[in-house]
């Protein structure tokens, strides 16, 4: 027995299913996970030694490589003069303005410690803002684990969405309305019918956890003037595609100013940061100022500050999102040709640093799209990735990301992996 088998055995007797979080226990793929013993650059190792071209990066935090020295260092010096102290730093000033600086429509910003928490905090402010109790989300879409976002759709167009996991009440969900994504007319229809009575609509304004989904241009800009008409909040959540896909994340490449944004991932720099962020208004509105309570004893902690600001400090230098993009374009554009030429039914896609792959005949636009897609295959293809030293995402629903850390050989060394396995699988 191995040493990632004998660790997760070990672990099932001490923790539910042997993992932290779902996903992490390979169920979707089988087999066994594999436990990360260190990272660096764009490689992680396992606990058996086998080193990997790392493309999950810790789900996308790592968007300057793992380890990165002067991360390192920042949180090397910031740990020195104290773990967490639950009283105001410096710190938690300067990564605030550095979001505001790069994020137009943020007017001022919270600090919380997971994009569950922001996402959760957002909705809540949105609804002491506006009065209302309805919101609004999209099917395929994933804001956290907060109650009444845990929602699976109905059989209708318009459906209100009923509790897709054990222990949530339905009356936490009541006031959930579900979407199809991308889908303008029961947007509109939604809107005509429920529209003053909305507090907000959550986005992922490109969606990742139904794998990378992209909305199309009229569907995001049909939802800002319905929001704006009915005095919805709309809430971006760019936890996982803030900074990411650019610097002024999915918004900037929109053209969108929403009233509220969600971040996390990047902004933590691998440690524990999220944010949500707005109008001056509706932020107004959170305690101490308002009667919206939020709080949290590790809101803000110094290491963290300190791995996010210098996280954003080196996204900001010259070049960094053209060499990112190049590397992503270099992959999928590989992995395309390398299908095709083995006639394996697959396609790739991107925007910025993140990817997606699906065992589609086109790009999915919807979770219906990505229900349709072959599972099985996938799975054939993530082991033998991995066997070939190559890391995915260990799901068909799950999008990738690429670091600024990877190379072009590196790039070149995945593609020629996956060519062979194309070629066995298909």
């Amino acid at each position: 027995m191995n040493r990632n088998e004998q660790l997760f055995n070990r672990a099932k007797n001490v923790i539910p299913g042997g993992v932290n979080s779902p996903v992490r226990a390979f169920g979707s793929v089988g087999g066994t996970p594999r436990f990360i013993k260190k990272a660096q650059g764009a490689f992680v190792w396992d606990e058996n030694g086998q080193r990997y071209i790392d493309y999950v990066g810790s789900w996308g935090p790592a968007i300057v490589g793992h380890a990165h020295p002067e991360v390192v260092e920042a949180v090397r010096e910031a740990a020195l003069g104290g773990l967490s102290f639950g009283a105001p730093t410096e710190g938690e000033i300067l990564i605030a303005e550095k979001i505001a600086e790069i994020l137009p429509s943020v007017e001022r910003v919270r600090l919380v410690s997971s994009g569950t928490e922001a996402t959760m905090s957002a909705i809540r402010l949105a609804r002491g803002y506006t009065g209302r109790d309805k919101i609004v989300k999209f099917e395929g879409c994933y804001h956290g684990h907060s109650d009444s976002l845990l929602v699976k759709a109905g059989s209708g167009l318009l459906t209100y969405g009923n509790p897709s996991s054990a222990g949530v009440p339905e009356d936490f969900t009541r006031h959930t309305v579900v979407l199809p994504y991308n889908d303008t007319e029961a947007l509109s229809q939604c809107f005509a019918e429920f529209g003053n009575r909305i507090a907000c609509v959550i986005l992922e304004p490109v969606a990742g956890n139904m794998n990378l989904v992209k909305p199309s241009a009229q569907f995001v800009h049909t939802l800002r003037r319905l929001t704006e008409q009915s005095g919805t909040v709309l809430i971006y959540d760019e936890v996982m595609t803030g900074f990411r896909v650019a610097l002024g994340g999915v918004q900037s490449v929109h053209g969108i100013v929403p009233d509220l944004t969600t971040m996390g991932k990047v902004i933590g720099g691998g440690m524990p940061l999220a944010a949500f962020g707005g109008k001056k208004e509706i932020m107004d509105c959170i305690s101490p100022l308002g009667g919206v309570y939020q709080a949290g004893t590790l809101s803000g902690n110094p290491l963290s500050v300190a791995a996010g600001l210098k996280t954003l400090e080196i996204i900001q230098r010259e070049g960094f999102y053209e060499h990112l993009n190049a590397l992503t374009e270099r992959l999928v554009n590989g992995l395309n040709a390398a299908a095709q030429a083995a006639g394996a039914t697959f396609v790739a896609d991107s925007i910025g640093g993140m990817f997606g792959m699906y065992f589609a005949d086109k790009v999915p636009q919807s979770y219906a799209d990505m229900q349709a897609s072959d599972v099985e295959c996938f799975k054939r293809f993530f082991h033998g990735m991995l066997e070939g030293g190559v890391a995915f995402g260990p799901s068909a629903y799950e999008a990738c990301f690429m670091s600024a850390a990877h190379t072009p050989e590196l790039i070149d060394e995945t593609v020629a992996t996956a060519a062979k396995v194309f070629a066995q699988i298909g």
